[in-house]
């Protein structure tokens, strides 16, 4: 079995794939609160918890393991877990990894390791020129061409981010359920927030592809992320939804790293 791992800043993904070519079903998946503070030892008592809920253990039935972190302590938790637990080496996305996809950035080093796994999903399944949407602690709009070179893109603060700095610094609003209300024009205080939050974000998306667009031709628009259920259909542009679209392209980066 092959484990692919997302660590952002806020949440931890976990995808359970087969491990051989062309294994593309996720079989399961589990969403967990990043914690830095956590030792390898606590990571394998977690994972081999949540492989037992499918009568699988960390220690016989994961022979590999596929990475990108924004979290640098849990990326060497992480390395460390695999390297005493498991008796092998992730394949963690960063300098030397092979994607198969071209990097035009300024310093490509500075791309985050999930957009680049978004990235590689998103060519493993639709056909360029792409926009992805990724709606995770920061929402990101990722621009890969005709010819599959990832460009750059846009980052704005994510949803939930945006919302605890709006109630951190405004004593009278308090915290809404994320849903769409029935109308733009807010008639409660309850229904402006959630409003301007998603109407506003879905706007904000539609906006920057069509600024995108200008300078990359027409693209197939792709959402991800936690959130991307609940604001993607409340967009124009957005075509298709992926929310395991980071998983997918972690099990294509470990496929061309790990096997000849």
């Amino acid at each position: 079995m092959l484990l692919a791992v997302d660590v952002g800043n806020t949440e931890t993904v976990v995808g359970l794939f087969e491990d051989g070519p062309g294994a593309d079903a996720l079989i399961d998946h589990w969403r967990l609160s990043t914690e830095a503070s956590r030792t390898s030892d606590e990571l394998a008592l977690l994972l081999g918890q949540l492989l037992a809920l499918r009568a699988l253990r960390l220690g016989t039935d994961v022979t590999g393991v596929a990475m990108c972190s924004g979290v640098p302590r849990v990326t060497a938790a992480m390395r460390e877990m695999c390297a005493r637990h498991l008796d092998l080496a992730p394949v963690v996305i960063g300098p030397g990894t092979r994607t198969g996809v071209p990097i035009r950035y300024e310093n490509p080093r500075e791309v985050g390791a999930d957009r680049i796994a978004n990235a590689v999903g998103a060519l493993d399944r639709f056909t360029p020129p792409l926009v992805i949407v990724d709606f995770g602690t920061a929402t990101t709009l990722d621009a890969i061409s005709t010819d599959g070179t990832y460009l750059g893109g846009a980052i704005v603060p994510g949803v939930e981010v945006a919302l605890d700095a709006l109630y951190s610094h405004a004593a009278l609003l308090r915290r809404v359920e994320l849903v769409a209300p029935r109308q733009a024009i807010g008639t409660s205080t309850e229904s402006a927030i959630q409003s301007g939050t998603l109407y506003g974000t879905a706007a904000l998306v539609d906006g920057m592809v069509a600024r995108i667009e200008v300078e990359l031709g027409e693209p197939t628009v792709v959402a991800t992320g936690g959130l991307s259920n609940v604001v993607a259909p409340l967009t124009h542009r957005v075509q298709h939804q992926d929310p395991w679209l980071t998983l997918h392209g972690l099990r294509v980066v470990y496929e061309r790293n790990a096997r000849p």
